[in-house]
Protein backbone atom coordinates (compact mmCIF):
# COMPACT_ATOMS: atom_id res chain seq x y z
CA UNK A 1 0.00 0.00 0.00
CA UNK A 2 0.91 3.32 -0.68
CA UNK A 3 2.28 5.69 2.42
CA UNK A 4 -0.90 7.82 2.52
CA UNK A 5 -2.83 4.93 2.24
CA UNK A 6 -1.21 3.55 5.45
CA UNK A 7 -1.50 7.20 7.42
CA UNK A 8 -5.20 6.65 6.54
CA UNK A 9 -5.76 3.38 7.94
CA UNK A 10 -3.85 4.07 10.61
CA UNK A 11 -5.67 7.31 11.42
CA UNK A 12 -8.56 5.21 11.17
CA UNK A 13 -8.27 2.28 13.52
CA UNK A 14 -7.22 5.15 15.81
CA UNK A 15 -10.51 7.06 15.22
CA UNK A 16 -12.40 3.57 15.62
CA UNK A 17 -10.46 2.63 18.90
CA UNK A 18 -12.99 4.19 21.57
CA UNK A 19 -15.85 3.38 19.62
CA UNK A 20 -17.41 0.07 18.93
CA UNK A 21 -18.92 -1.19 21.50
CA UNK A 22 -22.01 -2.74 21.51
CA UNK A 23 -21.18 -5.48 20.21
CA UNK A 24 -18.15 -7.90 21.33
CA UNK A 25 -16.70 -10.75 19.83
CA UNK A 26 -17.26 -13.97 21.05
CA UNK A 27 -14.36 -16.26 22.84
CA UNK A 28 -14.35 -18.53 19.95
CA UNK A 29 -13.42 -18.93 15.89
CA UNK A 30 -17.06 -18.29 14.53
CA UNK A 31 -17.65 -15.12 13.60
CA UNK A 32 -20.37 -14.47 16.48
CA UNK A 33 -20.88 -11.30 18.74
CA UNK A 34 -22.29 -10.36 21.81
CA UNK A 35 -24.24 -7.53 23.31
CA UNK A 36 -24.67 -6.75 27.24
CA UNK A 37 -27.24 -5.29 28.65
CA UNK A 38 -27.44 -4.17 32.03
CA UNK A 39 -29.68 -5.48 34.66
CA UNK A 40 -30.43 -5.15 38.36
CA UNK A 41 -31.23 -8.78 39.03
CA UNK A 42 -32.82 -12.16 37.77
CA UNK A 43 -36.40 -11.01 38.68
CA UNK A 44 -35.67 -7.95 36.47
CA UNK A 45 -34.48 -10.46 33.23
CA UNK A 46 -37.36 -12.09 34.13
CA UNK A 47 -39.60 -9.57 33.70
CA UNK A 48 -37.77 -8.38 30.10
CA UNK A 49 -38.47 -11.48 29.02
CA UNK A 50 -42.12 -11.74 30.02
CA UNK A 51 -42.91 -8.15 28.47
CA UNK A 52 -41.39 -8.98 25.34
CA UNK A 53 -43.47 -12.36 24.93
CA UNK A 54 -46.63 -10.11 25.99
CA UNK A 55 -45.76 -7.54 23.26
CA UNK A 56 -44.98 -9.89 20.69
CA UNK A 57 -48.51 -11.55 21.86
CA UNK A 58 -50.61 -8.26 21.88
CA UNK A 59 -48.49 -7.70 18.50
CA UNK A 60 -50.17 -10.54 17.10
CA UNK A 61 -53.34 -11.02 18.38
CA UNK A 62 -54.22 -6.98 18.66
CA UNK A 63 -56.16 -7.82 21.45
CA UNK A 64 -55.28 -6.83 25.05
CA UNK A 65 -57.63 -8.59 26.76
CA UNK A 66 -56.05 -12.21 25.14
CA UNK A 67 -52.81 -12.67 27.54
CA UNK A 68 -52.70 -15.49 29.88
CA UNK A 69 -53.54 -13.92 33.82
CA UNK A 70 -51.30 -16.59 35.02
CA UNK A 71 -48.51 -14.54 36.29
CA UNK A 72 -48.61 -12.01 38.71
CA UNK A 73 -48.86 -8.61 36.76
CA UNK A 74 -50.27 -9.43 33.26
CA UNK A 75 -49.71 -5.87 32.26
CA UNK A 76 -46.79 -4.87 29.98
CA UNK A 77 -44.17 -2.40 31.61
CA UNK A 78 -43.63 -0.80 28.18
CA UNK A 79 -41.04 1.80 30.30
CA UNK A 80 -38.92 -1.35 30.88
CA UNK A 81 -38.94 -2.43 27.53
CA UNK A 82 -37.53 0.88 26.19
CA UNK A 83 -34.88 1.15 28.21
CA UNK A 84 -33.73 -1.94 27.36
CA UNK A 85 -33.97 -0.80 23.78
CA UNK A 86 -32.05 2.27 24.77
CA UNK A 87 -28.98 0.31 26.06
CA UNK A 88 -29.29 -1.83 22.91
CA UNK A 89 -28.62 0.95 20.46
CA UNK A 90 -25.53 1.74 19.20
CA UNK A 91 -24.70 5.23 19.66
CA UNK A 92 -21.27 4.92 19.91
CA UNK A 93 -20.99 3.58 16.70
CA UNK A 94 -23.56 6.06 14.97
CA UNK A 95 -21.11 8.95 16.34
CA UNK A 96 -18.28 6.89 14.52
CA UNK A 97 -20.10 7.37 11.42
CA UNK A 98 -21.22 10.79 11.92
CA UNK A 99 -16.81 11.72 12.75
CA UNK A 100 -16.36 9.39 9.65
CA UNK A 101 -18.68 11.07 7.31
CA UNK A 102 -17.46 14.83 8.31
CA UNK A 103 -13.93 13.33 7.67
CA UNK A 104 -15.22 12.46 3.74
CA UNK A 105 -17.05 15.88 3.59
CA UNK A 106 -14.12 17.84 4.53
CA UNK A 107 -11.57 15.99 2.16
CA UNK A 108 -13.94 14.83 -0.69
CA UNK A 109 -10.68 13.67 -2.56
CA UNK A 110 -10.20 10.63 -0.24
CA UNK A 111 -12.53 8.00 -1.10
CA UNK A 112 -11.33 6.45 -4.97
CA UNK A 113 -14.46 6.00 -6.64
Amino acid sequence: METNEIKNLNNLRKLIAPYFNTLKPANDTTEIYTAQIKLVNYYELGCVITNMIKLCVLALEQDAHKISGTGKNPSINVALILEIALQMFPMDEFELLSEINEMLISDPHSVDE
